[in-house]
């Protein structure tokens, strides 16, 4: 078992923690020490995996762009090489990048090793780890971590070599012939002149799409922003998620009249986009975007989400397009591997995608890519214009919500999973009897209850964090105010509830 020490450091299928000075109440724990017993755990783990000598193992090292990642590269690669595992030295690089390496068929890596902690603030890191299978689950996580406590590696060896490789180019120029393949234009090298399409990376790993993807495509890039790596984050944080963020490209996008806009999480596993008209296309429309233009190509085909997508995302995907919504429970991994699963089974699912941004396509060995995903956005872009039609035009139909609201409940007591989940059954039990709460039969995580007119016309849910003590709830109304005759009810159960926290749910329902 880990102990406290090491379980700190397990954050699902990545490890995370803090890499960096300049936070008050928050040391290093990433040391180069720790760093190095990681990678000595993940060196011999992945060794036994594949059975092989550690000197014919090859692993490639990159890291975004924060400020830790030079140092802990070094460290990986000084853990690694000592073992007698050669490496590749990728530098600045995204994660699908990463894994890319893996399935190049000139490079070929058996593993490689991504360092970044995603969106999270500037003293944060971590390392992903990638085999030609996919990324590492959580209990392979679980196992390396347990090398590293007890301090099990390899035996130092010999002969290892670090190659400094430009794999980043490589990497984009996929994405240059992919487009140029799927919309076959007239000048096929230049497929996208004309547009005119903004890029905010953020300062993170993802301004190389504008140098290396859009301007060798054609596209007029004027406009585009915060493209120069920097691991303070000076402008916003880069996140699809944050609204400081998508409102920073939602400028942009209005400013420069362009046809789209692009924006990248730090590590370019996420992104977000804004139609001509300056509205963002993310969460619950980038679902039913990227939906549209798959069951498109595969007509009734099903798309696995996350479990807090709106009511009227379903309807648009069954109704509308005539394709099968699949809800599930919340994290990347979990989607993923659901929609693996659903594939193995001869359901087939080309999708799998979270409202966070993280969207993995089966054509693409289902990697959460937000490059890929954007990509797929453009080409279907340029091939609408040439039938006189705009990308938002695919969104037609889509019911939104009028309100919204996302309220985060902390559990006090230890066992919190527990707690959490005696909530989560003695609410569900509730739901069976209570005049007006309908208990939704596809949910596959927490309780989600809907509500008729009159009676609120929208929806709850409520759900353990995948990580966290603590209980998201997630309310959906059609009308303006049902967002808060619905909290009202849930809270009228579960304020009975000792070690649920339930302040902050307290404080909305007083400020209406």
């Amino acid at each position: 078992m880990l102990n406290k020490e090491w379980k700190k450091f397990k954050s699902g299928s990545d490890v995370r923690g803090v890499a960096l000075e300049g936070v008050e109440g928050m040391p290093v724990t990433l040391t180069d020490e720790a760093v190095t017993a990681i990678t000595d755990g993940f060196a011999l783990w992945l060794a036994d995996r594949l059975g092989k000598d550690p000197k014919d193992i090859k692993v490639s090292v990159g890291h975004d762009s924060r400020v830790s990642g030079p140092r802990m590269k070094a460290a990986v690669i000084g853990a690694l090489t000592r073992a007698g595992i050669s490496c590749y030295d990728f530098g600045l690089m995204s994660t699908p990048g990463m894994f890319m390496s893996c399935v190049d068929k000139d490079l070929s890596c058996d593993a490689a090793i991504q360092l970044t902690a995603s969106h999270h603030p500037f003293n944060r890191n971590g390392l992903k780890f990638f085999t030609k299978q996919g990324g590492l689950e959580s209990e392979d996580i679980g196992a390396l971590l347990l090398n590293a406590q007890e301090g099990k590696k390899l035996p130092d060896a010999a002969g290892a070599t670090v190659t400094e490789y430009d794999f980043l180019s490589v990497y984009a120029n996929i994405l240059v012939d992919m487009v140029r393949k799927g919309v076959n234009a007239e000048d096929y090298e230049h497929p996208l002149a004309g547009f005119h399409v903004v890029v905010d990376a953020g300062n993170g790993a993802g301004g190389f799409y504008v140098e290396k993807v859009l301007k060798p495509l054609g596209a007029d890039t004027t406009g585009s922003q915060f493209l120069n790596p920097d691991g303070y984050f000076p402008n916003h944080i880069p996140n699809p998620e944050d609204g400081d963020a998508m409102r920073a490209i939602m400028n942009a996008v209005t400013a420069n009249n362009a046809d789209i806009g692009l924006i990248f999480d730090t590590d370019v596993d996420r992104a977000g986009a804004v139609d001509s008209k300056g509205k963002e296309i993310n969460k619950n429309r980038l679902i039913a975007l990227i939906s549209a233009i798959l069951i498109s190509e595969h007509p009734g085909a099903t798309i696995v989400t996350d479990s807090i997508t709106s009511s009227g995302l379903k309807q648009f995907i069954e109704e509308q397009l005539g394709g099968k919504h699949h809800r599930f429970r919340r994290g990347y991994k979990n989607v993923i591997n659901e929609a693996i699963r659903l594939n193995n089974e001869g359901i087939y699912c080309p999708l799998a995608i979270e409202t966070s941004g993280h969207a993995a396509i089966k054509e693409n060995y289902f990697l959460d890519d937000g490059a890929y995903l954007v990509t797929r956005l453009l080409i279907k872009m340029a091939q609408l214009k040439k039938e006189g039609k705009k990308l938002e035009d695919m969104l037609e139909g889509l019911a939104e919500p009028v309100e919204c609201k996302e309220i985060r409940m902390n559990i006090t007591t230890e066992d919190f999973k527990s707690y959490g989940q005696m909530v989560i059954d003695e609410l569900t039990a509730h739901s069976l009897t209570a005049e007006g709460w309908k208990c939704a039969d596809d949910n596959r995580e927490g309780i989600r209850v809907s509500f008729g007119k009159g009676d609120g016309e929208g929806w709850f849910l409520l759900r353990l964090s995948v990580h966290d003590p603590l209980m998201p709830l997630n309310i959906e109304s059609d009308t303006v105010g049902g967002v808060h005759q619905i909290a009202q009810k849930l809270y009228d159960f579960i304020k009975k509830y000792e070690f649920l926290d339930t302040a902050v749910l307290e404080n909305y329902l007083r400020q209406r």
